[in-house]
C-alpha cells in the first residue's frame, strides 16, 4: 500500500519536513554523487552505521564485500554514524519512498509539536531505531543507511493522534491498481504488523532493517504525547 495523501490540514508550514527532505536530497546529489556506484558505497562505508564495528565484533581491518569490486573495511567505532546514516540511502528508490512518506505525514506531526521540538523528536526516533536495530543484530557488517527508522517514528505517533484521519492510498493487486481511503490506525497499523512479521522471520529482509522500522515506530508511540501540544484539539 503506498499512501498519497491525507485529509488532515495543517496550521503551520511544515518548514522542518521540508528542511529535512532538502538535507537528504542535498545528502544524495552531492555526497552520494545521485547513486554513482563508489560515491555510494563510499558514503554508505563511511557514513553508514556498521553495528559490528559499533560493538567491536569483528577486527578493524576486515572488509565487508558491497558488489562487483566495492567493499568496506571496518574501522575503529565511529558512534557519529548513529546520526549520519539517517540521511544516507541506498538507491533512487530507496531515498523517494522515504521522502514520500515523511511528506505525507512528517507535515501533520510537525503541526503538532511546533518546528523545534520536531527536531528533537525525529533524530530521537531515528537514534532509538538504530539502537534497536544494533541490538537485533549485534554481528552485522552490513552498513545501515536511510531515514525510515526516523520517519518510522513520524508513523507511530500519527496513529495514535490522528487515529481516524482518512489516508488515500494507492493498493496494488498484481497488475490491478485501485485507491482506496483507509483510516490511518488501519494502514499504519497494517504496516507495524508486517514489519513485526517480517522481523519475525529475519533481522534483516532483502536489505531492510525490519526491526529498525520497529523500534522507530514504538518510540514515537511512546514520545509523541510529551511533544505534542497538549491542546484537546490536536487529538482528533
Amino acid at each position: 500500500m503506498i499512501p498519497y495523501k491525507d485529509e488532515n490540514p495543517t496550521v503551520l508550514t511544515p518548514i522542518v519536513t521540508i528542511g529535512i527532505i532538502a538535507v537528504n536530497v542535498l545528502a544524495w546529489l552531492f555526497v552520494q554523487g545521485a547513486g554513482s556506484g563508489e560515491a555510494v558505497a563510499a558514503s554508505v562505508c563511511q557514513l553508514g552505521m556498521i553495528p559490528a564495528e559499533l560493538f567491536g565484533t569483528v577486527p578493524p581491518g576486515t572488509r565487508v564485500p558491497l558488489g562487483p569490486g566495492l567493499a568496506c573495511v571496518i574501522d575503529t567505532p565511529h558512534y557519529a554514524t548513529v546520526l549520519t546514516s539517517m540521511f544516507m540511502h541506498g538507491g533512487w528508490l530507496h531515498i523517494i519512498g522515504n521522502m514520500w512518506f515523511l511528506w505525507v505525514f512528517g507535515n501533520n506531526i510537525e503541526d503538532s509539536m511546533g518546528h523545534a521540538r520536531f527536531v528533537v523528536f525525529y533524530l530521537l526516533c531515528g537514534v532509538v531505531a538504530a539502537g534497536t536495530q544494533l541490538l537485533a543484530d549485534p554481528q552485522s557488517r552490513v552498513p545501515m543507511v536511510g531515514a525510515s527508522g526516523a520517519i518510522s517514528g513520524v508513523l507511530g505517533a500519527y496513529m495514535l493522534i490522528y487515529p481516524r484521519v482518512r489516508v488515500h492510498t494507492l493498493v496494488t493487486l498484481g497488475f490491478f491498481v485501485t485507491s482506496v481511503a483507509l483510516p490511518a490506525y488501519v494502514m499504519l497499523g497494517y504496516w507495524f504488523v508486517l514489519q513485526l512479521l517480517l522481523g519475525t522471520v529475519s533481522r534483516t529482509t532483502g536489505g531492510i532493517a525490519v526491526w529498525a522500522h520497529v523500534g522507530g515506530f514504538l518510540a514515537g508511540v511512546a514520545l509523541i504525547k510529551l511533544f505534542a501540544n497538549p491542546a484537546p484539539s490536536r487529538f482528533d
